[in-house]
């Protein structure tokens, strides 16, 4: 199995810290808002990755963190606590806003068959592992008190930004005056790991004691401390979206692995954005469309993820309302193939394979394994499966090798139940299979297309027809 790693640039063989396992960190929802179909893409994509893992035979332990406390509106520290702006939005208490986009988002994920991670864990149940944590920089020298905060010193960690190949001194150009906070930092990339309770957070709501007086947690703190509580100081993948790059993720790395001096993550994962008629999802624009209101239009949410399939993860996907059309078509014609395909699994005996279609049977597995472990190379992954269901080897092989796949594809494919057809269609297709071979091939179509109206399709197929809803 290869995957790129943002942080070497390259794409890389996966070779786990542990034999047979993995650690997995994902970066979860800040929940002061509805998820959206980008949130969707980013997490499917998570869903597939340990999905894969797990194929291949890996036990997989999924850490995902809850943001419910101290992500500024901006990545960097200027602005105000989106739950904290959420809750203004909403009319809810800041507990009950993140309560209920907690509850909201997983119902989301639900929809879109992402399993759920081993271990969620929010940033509020974890203030004492990250006080410890800015505890033991400040001892290290690597943070300073001010007083309205305490930062990192950016200075003193000379790989600071190496993840995305920015310099700290390029950082000087993106700091605008006006917006410009902490007037106490060295440097304007240095980064908050507590703030204080003055100025603009004086009436901050979510607030805890701590050696350097009640505040609350900087954003980019809680995912050091957690990933490093139940993975290790050292652990196999971290994933996020692209937008981490430069920022959170860069100052996770810094200020891990000044405490530890060791690398925090073997390989760092980050998925593309997720556009709208080629443009990015903005609320501005009312192009943020969240997974239900796809539903709302009455495409299915597994057509949604099998759109997300259809496109590299490091390439951006662009959404249209004809794009999740052709995806519903595509989702719909694998549904008919399970549901065929199990109909006439039924009433079918299992024959003797020839040497030439056992050996496009294993072609096929084979060829599936190897797009998809190159990389996540889903849209060619989706390719093979094309290709299979196309070819001549029998519906039951196809099926076994369909569902085999879907375990990783995450189409839910498993659960296609076969709908039991009543007895007066099974008469009218016995019928009309009589007027075929009787040459009467006009009445016989007038047949099929009387037993379609009645909701049923009709499938001639080698082994005979194939009654399918």
């Amino acid at each position: 199995m290869k995957l790129y790693n943002t942080l070497t640039k390259q794409v890389e063989e996966f070779v786990p810290l542990k034999k047979g396992q993995v650690g997995l960190y994902t970066c979860g929802p800040t929940v002061y808002d509805y998820a959206h179909i980008g949130h969707g893409r980013k997490y499917a994509m998570d869903d597939l990755l340990k999905r894969l893992l797990k194929y291949n035979g890996y036990q997989v332990i999924h850490v995902q963190n809850i943001t419910d406390v101290g992500h500024l509106v901006s990545d960097a520290d200027e602005g105000e606590d989106k739950l904290e702006k959420g809750a203004a939005k909403f009319g809810k208490s800041v507990w009950d806003t993140a309560e209920i986009f907690i509850k909201g988002f997983y119902e989301t994920m639900d929809k879109l068959n992402i399993t759920r991670p081993d271990i969620i864990c929010r940033a509020t149940d974890h203030i004492p592992e990250q006080i410890d944590l800015i505890k033991r920089l400040v001892d290290k020298g690597f943070a300073y008190d001010t007083p309205e905060a305490v930062y990192f010193d950016v200075s003193l960690f000379p790989r600071y930004g190496e993840l995305s190949g920015q310099k700290v001194e390029d950082k000087l150009v993106a700091v605008r005056e006006e917006v410009r906070s902490g007037n106490h930092k060295k440097h304007p990339a240095d980064f908050a790991l507590w703030f204080k309770l003055v100025e603009r957070f004086e009436n901050h709501i979510m607030q805890w004691d701590s050696p350097w007086g009640r505040g609350f947690p900087g954003w980019h703190i809680e995912c050091s401390a957690m990933s490093m509580k139940y993975l290790g100081e050292t652990f196999d993948i971290h994933t996020g979206g692209e937008d981490h790059i430069p920022v959170h993720h860069t100052n996770e790395i810094a200020q891990s692995e000044a405490v530890t001096g060791k690398p925090l993550a073997k390989f760092w994962v980050h998925y593309a954005f997720l556009q709208v008629d080629g443009i990015k999802m903005s609320k501005s624009l009312g192009n943020m469309y969240r997974v239900e209101e796809v539903m709302e239009k009455g495409f299915s949410p597994l057509a949604l993820r099998y759109l997300y399939l259809t496109s590299n993860y490091r390439s951006p996907l662009n959404f249209t309302w004809s794009s999740i059309a052709g995806a519903q078509t595509a989702y719909d014609k694998l549904v008919q193939f399970v549901k065929g395909a199990r109909s006439q699994e039924l009433g079918a005996s299992r024959k003797e394979l020839s040497r030439e279609k056992l050996k496009k049977i294993d072609g096929f597995r084979n060829k599936f394994l190897e797009r998809v472990n190159n990389d996540l190379n889903f849209p060619m992954g989706l390719a093979v499966v094309w290709e299979m269901i196309k070819s001549n080897i029998p519906d039951y092989d196809k099926l076994e090798l369909l569902l085999d796949w879907d375990s990783i594809l995450g189409l839910d494919l498993a659960n296609v139940s076969v709908v039991e057809i009543p007895e007066q269609i099974k008469q009218m297709s016995t019928i009309r299979e009589s007027l075929r071979r009787e040459g009467k091939f006009v009445e016989a179509d007038e047949l099929r297309m009387q037993i379609e109206q009645k909701g049923y399709l009709i499938k001639d197929t080698a082994n005979g027809t194939v009654i399918s809803n």
